[in-house]
């Protein structure tokens, strides 16, 4: 009786939305699509089906796990077996997750219901250790196939799990990560493990493909490897995995923040975009032990026709509870901001020069350059390089929290002053914008340079960056053809003279793009936090109010011929 009062009531919900579109509401394409599928999915029985529900890349939006056990709830009232699966990123983003460094994200993920997960590249950010001890609390199975520990040559968690539902059908999860992860965490906080590169991981994929096969009806993929251009020339995408690996039925994917529900060429691999901007659905017919369909359900849409009214009241209790405390924490409104700062990836800080990037590049050489700001005295020109990937979030127009530059700023990384030549600032540019136009992590937020970048020109990749005695998955420019430099601090650039560069510690080391930095002639940590610095600049220098005068707009320091 339960299921026919939800499925009329859904029904009529549908039907109210229909008429209302029907009345000329201005809709994209996308959200209408979105809308049909979740409007369909209501309509159905899903007797005798089993529905995976995908999320990925959350990024610390506790809020959204409400949102998938509501989803659980949903499709179990219309007669489907639920599983809920995670495709990595779950500890690191938001203060919310960030504060507890990742505990929370699985005790969101516990009282959610999840049945399995595999790692992210950010679930690496507090450390190799942290990562473990957050994993040891989960009561699910985190995978991951192919990050080895170094003392013992073996993986570092199972490669995948079996899950044997009640209706019959068997399940095998297989979890992969990135290699470009040895990269874009912090090096010292990962030295003890090893990412090996695309062939290596096709193989370590492969052969757990292969011993699960035969014991399962269905092999999931759970990938965090996504569909970026960076990671094309290495191999290191999902689709590039699915193209070298048999045996898997579907993938689901998480990393570049893609929203799909096939890859570029009609592979069998979804992803949901990010922070819970759309809920993965993958319905399996038990009876025939085949996948039936694929789709994404809007979670998030600002529309009078489509509300998202299914969450879980239990799990939004445990997300209030969080988010509460936390917010008495670093809640504080010390300032206001008159314009937008663009926080986002593309286009924004791993495409372009943004006036984030602008805000955050100035307050680091001021608090190194104001009295009292360092002790050790300059003996060469300073200028700031950061690392676009670096820059998680955007601030709105209005008043602005602690919160929020911690969530622009999440990692608690420190300034750090790394001499190096003129000629290596090249090298550093050069390699850190190889494939601009598109989206890049290292992408270069900069203050005190002025340079030019002519994306016309092709990257003359040379020998793989070695970090910590292992190969990355990046490549030394073999010559310098896309990146000039003008000007430094207003003076003429001498490739030959020595320059201190401000960064953060996580470059400093050889992170990303940056492993020119690796070979520097000198280099000292601040101990100041990135966050703190920009804070202080904001209070001190700008006395608490971020103007359209001073960062309406990107001030210009990088032209880009294209």
């Amino acid at each position: 009786m339960k299921k026919y009062i939800a499925l009329f009531l859904v029904l009529a919900m549908v039907l109210a939305a229909a008429a209302g579109f029907a009345e000329g509401e201005d809709w994209n394409a996308t959200e209408y699509a979105a809308h049909a599928d979740f409007r369909t999915a209501l309509e159905s029985d899903y007797t005798g089906k089993t529905v995976i529900l995908q999320s990925n890349d959350v990024h610390g939006q506790i809020d959204g796990y409400a949102c998938m056990t509501g989803l659980h709830d949903l499709f179990s009232s219309l007669g489907a077996d639920v599983v809920l699966a995670d495709c990595g990123d779950f500890a690191q983003g938001t203060v919310y997750v960030n504060a507890s460094t990742g505990g929370n994200a699985i005790e969101m993920m516990n009282t959610a219901g999840y049945a399995v997960a595999c790692l992210g590249n950010h679930d690496f950010d507090f450390g190799y250790p942290q990562m473990m001890e957050n994993v040891s609390k989960a009561r699910f199975p985190v995978l991951c196939c192919n990050v080895i520990l170094d003392e013992t040559g073996e993986s570092i968690l199972p490669g995948s799990a079996i899950l044997a539902l009640d209706n019959g059908l068997r399940i095998g999860f297989v979890g992969v990560l990135t290699p470009e992860t040895g990269s874009k965490v912090n090096p010292r906080l990962i030295s003890m493990i090893t990412f090996p590169p695309a062939e290596k991981m096709y193989e370590a994929v492969q052969q757990e493909v292969d011993a699960i096969r035969p014991q399962v009806d269905l092999v999931i993929g759970l990938l965090h490897l996504g569909v970026d251009a960076e990671s094309k020339l290495k191999g290191d995408r999902s689709i590039d995995l699915l193209n070298n690996v048999k045996g898997i039925d579907f993938a689901l994917d998480g990393h570049s923040h893609t929203q799909m529900t096939a890859g570029q060429n009609g592979e069998p691999i979804q992803s949901t975009g990010k922070g819970f901007d759309s809920i993965g659905v993958v319905v399996i017919d038990n009876e025939a032990k085949g996948i039936e369909s694929n789709f994404l359900i809007r979670t998030y849409m600002d529309s009078p026709l489509y509300t998202f009214n299914y969450t879980n009241e239990t799990v939004r209790e445990k997300a209030d509870a969080i988010t509460k405390q936390v917010d008495e924490d670093f809640g504080a409104v010390f300032a206001t901001s008159e314009v937008f700062l663009n926080g986002e990836r593309d286009p924004g800080n791993r495409t372009e020069e943004t006036n984030m990037g602008d805000l955050i590049t100035d307050a680091i050489i001021w608090h190194l350059t104001r009295e009292g700001g360092t002790e050790q005295e300059e003996p060469a020109p300073i200028v700031a390089v950061l690392n676009g990937g670096g820059i998680r979030a955007s601030i709105d127009k209005g008043d602005v929290s602690r919160k929020d530059f911690h969530t622009v700023l999440p990692y608690g990384n420190t300034i750090t002053v790394v001499y190096i030549t003129g000629a290596e600032l090249l090298e550093l540019l050069e390699a850190s914008t190889f494939c601009t136009p598109d989206p890049v992590g290292g992408y270069p937020q900069t203050s005190g340079i002025e340079w030019t970048l002519d994306t016309t020109k092709a990257y003359d990749p040379g020998e793989l960056y070695v970090l910590n005695g292992k190969e990355t998955t990046y490549n030394k420019p073999a010559s310098i053809n896309r990146v000039t430099i003008t000007a430094i601090n207003g003076q003429p650039f001498d490739p030959e003279a020595t320059y201190a560069v401000a960064t953060n510690d996580f470059c400093a080391v050889g992170g990303d793009t940056y492993n020119v930095f690796t070979h520097a002639s000198n280099s000292y940590d601040t101990g100041i936090q990135v966050d703190d610095a920009v804070m202080a600049y904001v209070k001190e220098v700008l006395n608490g109010k971020i103007t359209e005068e001073a960062y309406g707009q990107p001030r210009g320091s990088v032209t880009v011929i294209q």
